[in-house]
């Protein structure tokens, strides 16, 4: 849908301003037609948009859970005299503390950026540049959240083997990391899109052939 808002937003600039004003046979203007034309396909868009935004603030609220879990305990406990944590002068330590804060602060950012998905009035107009940022910064969000959520677990766990193992858990915890992988190429192509058409219009090389 936006990619044809932008197109019709091309065409209208492309022709001579008192042309768009003109009404066909049945007196609909241009704007009128494309609203008829293209009513299936903003309802389709609107469908994506509202199961698309709704799965992915049930996978933000269970990350907001978690993350406010855990950015509360600390791993080792405190010393009993000065209630410091006790590996607090460790780099785990300051990873495992600003990665849980940073999946916590990202997964509200998605959960709220989808809800107002969910609650838009899903206008025509709101299908060039309101929803799409909306998406954009849902699905950014949750991505950071995701990879933040990870890195606090993987640092988390890190206190828990300590030097035993940790040269046989750094390959689990490059495996752990696959599904983000996988999931940021998956959305990549799409992700490029929006911020092609959001924050571009992919038909400017065209601007020469104006009338």
């Amino acid at each position: 849908m936006q990619w044809e808002i932008k197109w019709f937003e091309f065409v209208k600039a492309s022709i001579p301003a008192g042309i768009t004003f003109r009404r066909n046979q049945a007196g609909e203007t241009p704007e009128e037609v494309f609203s008829k034309t293209h009513e299936d396909l903003m309802k389709e868009g609107r469908d994506w948009l509202i199961k698309t935004s709704e799965s992915c603030s049930v996978v933000a609220a269970l990350i907001a859970g978690v993350a406010f879990a855990t950015s509360a305990a600390i791993p080792g406990g405190t010393l009993d005299t000065s209630g410091k944590p006790i590996f607090e002068t460790q780099p785990a330590f300051q990873v495992f503390s600003i990665s849980s804060l940073l999946a916590l602060c990202f997964s509200v950012t998605a959960l709220v950026m989808f809800l107002a998905i969910t609650t838009s009035r899903f206008q025509e107009k709101d299908f060039d540049t309101n929803l799409p940022v909306k998406l954009l910064l849902g699905f950014s969000s949750l991505f950071v959240s995701i990879a933040a959520m990870l890195v606090c677990f993987c640092t988390g766990h890190f206190f828990m083997i300590g030097d035993k193992l940790k040269y046989a858990a750094y390959p689990v915890y490059a495996l752990t990391c696959f599904p983000v992988s996988i999931f940021a190429a998956a959305q990549f192509p799409l992700y490029i899109d929006l911020l092609r058409t959001t924050f571009k219009n992919p038909f400017e090389h065209l601007s020469r052939y104006k009338v």
